[in-house]
């Protein structure tokens, strides 16, 4: 499906840049610049999904999954840059207006919406970061094709000019916003930040909740990739021989409950030293919210 979507967009690329300089749009043009960042993204993307699929290695013990994680990264830089330059075109327009062909930008961006929709749907169909990655740059593709649409009809039927770069800043806003988001999140799981559907004092507080479990810390609750989180800690328990049954119902409640299937814990039978972080069981009174040392 990338690869489908890949060389619809680079083949489309050079049709839409070819019309834009030859109908003087920016709308266009700024189109056009979207799909060579597309066809960047999607390459990336495609290298990535490939590079994903290995196995572990000695040098890389987690495998080679967080290369699509690296892909959506590249890719929000590659949009903020194509923002940047889409803001300072349409500031040059807006100062001196240049002449649009409405009617090839009308035909040109029809057929830019068509492609961006079928190329949406190739890519609709995946669900990790880097399939959403490459999917943000067909929406706003799709955005751009759209805005490319309506200044062309409108500088036909009006002949208002600084209709096309207009469209082209706020296009440019729309695609900032998702860009941001995406940023964000791929930054979330290089960071290996906790993942943001988990409440790491909620799985804490469920840790010590386990028969035998007097207290928790060094909790560590992170992305492995995308889609996949990973648990290490230490519990203090009572007894030293019900670790196995601790340790089973441990890894039971953190699959079932918080969804996290890849779990190191460590067992102590001592207390822990000062400054450590430490989730102990303490008498919660109805409507009292646990205290956390």
């Amino acid at each position: 499906m990338l690869a489908a979507a890949l060389a619809l967009t680079a083949v489309f690329a050079v049709v839409e840049a070819l019309g834009g300089w030859w109908a003087g749009s920016l709308a266009l043009l700024s189109d056009a610049g979207h799909m060579v960042t597309d066809v960047a993204a999607l390459s990336i993307a495609l290298i990535a999904q490939r590079l994903a699929q290995r196995p572990p290695s000695r040098r890389a013990s987690y495998g080679y999954a967080r290369a699509e994680v690296l892909a959506a990264f590249s890719n929000a830089l590659l949009m903020l840059a194509a923002v940047a330059w889409i803001a300072i075109e349409a500031a040059r327009r807006l100062f001196a207006p240049a002449p649009v062909a409405g009617g090839a930008v009308i035909l040109v961006a029809l057929g830019g919406l068509a492609v961006n929709l079928l190329c949406a749907w190739l890519l609709s169909r995946g669900s990790s970061l880097n399939s959403r990655a490459a999917l943000l740059h067909v929406f706003s593709d799709l955005g751009a094709s759209f805005a490319a649409l309506l200044a062309g009809i409108v500088v036909t039927s009006t002949g208002w000019l600084p209709i096309d770069p207009l469209l082209s800043l706020l296009v440019g806003a729309l695609i900032l916003r998702s860009t941001w988001r995406l940023l964000r999140s791929s930054v979330e799981v290089l960071m290996e930040g906790v993942p943001a559907h988990l409440s790491y004092d909620e799985i804490g507080r469920a840790l010590t909740r386990l028969p035998g479990v007097s207290a928790v810390h060094d909790l560590h609750v992170w992305h492995m990739t995308s889609e996949r989180a990973a648990l290490s800690a230490h519990l203090v328990i009572r007894d030293p021989d019900e670790w196995p049954g601790t340790l089973e119902a441990a890894q039971r409640l953190l699959a079932e409950r918080f969804g996290i299937d890849h779990v190191t814990l460590q067992p102590a039978w001592q207390r822990t030293v000062a400054g450590k972080r430490v989730i102990p069981v303490t008498p919660v009174s109805a409507g009292e919210k646990p205290r956390l040392h």
